[in-house]
């Protein structure tokens, strides 16, 4: 009976590590990433908008649906969103310059999401649903390699290794830094940076163009950061790791600015 439970667990570890290494495309801030987004724009939203926002997710939290726009890519009904949760720019490029694509991208997928939301027509339903893809797209936009090259899709050909496994850039700024780090979501958003009013009023100001452009500029130092195949490990958290938790910190921010102006 021993033996047949380990190699039932074996047997879950492997394919779990399986699924992983082939997912390269599928990881956008991972979900620690997403909720601590979740959880710091709750924080900087009045009791009044957060009752608003309870009662279109029937109870459910920011940081419990910022993930739903990651769980609905297993179901095919939903690929028309695919593109929105990225926006590659070449490095001569702003938003405005780049080459659009023509199924939509992150910053189109979120005034979409704005649309439903500001029409009073638009159903509880459809409502709470671009609320659910809005909350993830916003902590998209501040992940940097989701605003990488389009020549290696956003760093996700841009091979590394993390503690000696294979990785690349892009999962490791989406989910590898902070697995690394080893705290929970609510642990990361309840130590975040002190911040003083005009600080906080100064990472709400600009709009979501400004955001991506602000992004690519962190992406492209981020591509300056390591070479190919680099062995990526404590130097690279300390180094990189505080620049994490400040995209974080303004996506949260930002999020909470957002859903005033819709909910407000």
């Amino acid at each position: 009976m021993k033996s047949k439970i380990l190699f039932i667990l074996s047997f879950v570890l492997i394919s779990n590590s399986a699924i992983a290494a082939n997912n390269d495309t599928d990881i956008v801030w991972g979900a620690t990433g997403h909720r601590v987004v979740g959880e710091i724009a709750t924080k900087h939203l009045s009791k009044r908008i957060q009752r608003k926002i309870r009662e279109l997710l029937n109870g459910q939290t920011l940081a419990m649906v910022s993930t739903f726009a990651d769980d609905i890519k297993s179901d095919k009904k939903y690929n028309d969103f695919y593109t929105w949760h990225y926006v590659n720019l070449n490095d001569d490029d702003t938003y405005q310059t780049s080459k659009k694509n023509p199924k939509g991208d992150l910053v189109t997928g979120i005034e979409k999401c704005k649309q439903v939301l500001l029409d009073k027509n638009s159903s509880k339903e459809d409502k709470a649903f671009y609320l659910k893809m809005l909350v993830h797209f916003i902590g998209d936009l501040h992940q940097p390699m989701h605003v990488g090259r389009t020549s290696d899709r956003g760093g996700n050909d841009f091979k590394v290794k993390w503690f000696y496994n294979g990785s690349n850039m892009h999962r490791v700024w989406d989910s590898e830094m902070i697995n690394s780090f080893n705290m929970t979501y609510t642990e990361l958003a309840k130590n975040t940076d002190k911040l003083s009013k005009s600080q906080i009023n100064e990472v709400k100001k600009g709009t979501v163009v400004d955001w991506v452009n602000e992004s690519k500029v962190i992406a492209q130092k981020i591509y300056r950061s390591a070479k190919s195949e680099e062995n990526l490990r404590y130097r690279y958290m300390y180094d990189h790791f505080k620049t994490v938790r400040s995209q974080l910190q303004k996506g949260g921010i930002r999020l909470a600015k957002v859903l005033t102006e819709i909910l407000g």
